[in-house]
């Protein structure tokens, strides 16, 4: 190899380690955005109490004496309400709001020309957003639920392990989910609607306001072929001890196949954007 192929070479593992910093600033940059406006957050922790104290109260009106529903003992269930709203704050974010806005601002356009896969970016962003709140709002707001509420810790490490993995394959399932909506903007212009339906739908088939096993079979079945469970009930289900063991790793196993599965509509839809690049207002 002569000595301009190898200097070419060079630069271009260079390029590459340098393009990989720039992603992983992203996330710095959005963590140190996000810190600048921590006050909002220390309101979270509020908020997600009182939201978890609610569901506990009404879910013990609910038990009254009885021993379990849907195969959820009174224990579990507090367990499961506490652990998934507060799952909630890591992997939850606004990416298909900030995209349909860049759409519509047409500032979209220059981010496409720009030397970094867009979609890689908001992932990356989202990331740091997600660091952020599980630092800042997870963590201390699962401190205080412990306090308040009869929540039961699982002691096996193999729960803890299998539990924080899930978690951050619910942040990249969610994000995918919100990129793709975020994305439909090309498509049919104004969203506001659809970002409020996947909103809704997220929340309630993922089980974090009505754990999936309290729906109807039929519905039931017809959830479990869809990916909101991999985003909050899975992993709360190994929080709660449901699944233990073995079933752990089959259970992330249907996250990566969702993860997997996902990536096929969003590229598509992140290719047909760029050929398209119908910009509202620009």
């Amino acid at each position: 190899m002569s000595e301009k192929e190898l200097a070419a070479v060079h630069a271009g593992a260079g390029g590459r380690r340098l393009l990989l910093g720039a992603y992983f600033d992203f996330i710095r940059i959005r963590f140190l955005t996000m810190l600048a406006y921590r006050i909002n957050y220390y309101s979270g922790i509020l908020i997600y109490t009182l939201n978890i104290g609610v569901n506990y109260f009404t879910w013990k009106a609910i038990y009254g004496g009885g021993d379990s529903i849907g195969g959820f003992s009174g224990a579990q269930m507090t367990t499961y309400v506490a652990v998934s709203w507060m799952a909630r704050a890591f992997y939850f974010n606004n990416l298909d709001r900030e995209i349909s806005n860049d759409i519509r601002d047409g500032s979209i356009s220059i981010q496409f020309i720009r030397p970094y896969n867009y979609v890689l970016v908001k992932m990356m962003q989202g990331l740091g957003e997600g660091m952020f709140r599980f630092i800042m709002l997870m963590i201390p707001g699962m401190l205080v639920a412990i306090l308040l509420f009869p929540v039961h810790l699982p002691s096996a490490p193999s729960a803890w392990i299998g539990f924080l993995t899930m978690l951050f394959f619910s942040f990249l399932i969610n994000s995918q989910l919100n990129v793709i909506t975020g994305l439909s903007s090309f498509f049919v212009e104004n969203n506001e609607g659809v970002m409020r339906m996947k909103r809704v739908l997220v929340d309630l088939f993922s089980g974090l306001i009505v754990p999936i096993t309290l729906f109807p079979d039929w519905l039931a079945g017809v959830l479990k072929v869809l990916p909101f469970q991999a985003i909050t009930y899975l992993p709360g289900s190994v929080f709660t001890g449901r699944v233990q063991g073995v079933g752990i790793w089959n259970v992330l196993g249907v996250q990566v196949l969702w993860f997997a599965l996902l990536m096929i509509p969003m590229l598509w839809m992140y290719r047909a954007a760029r050929r398209r690049l119908f910009v509202q207002g620009g």
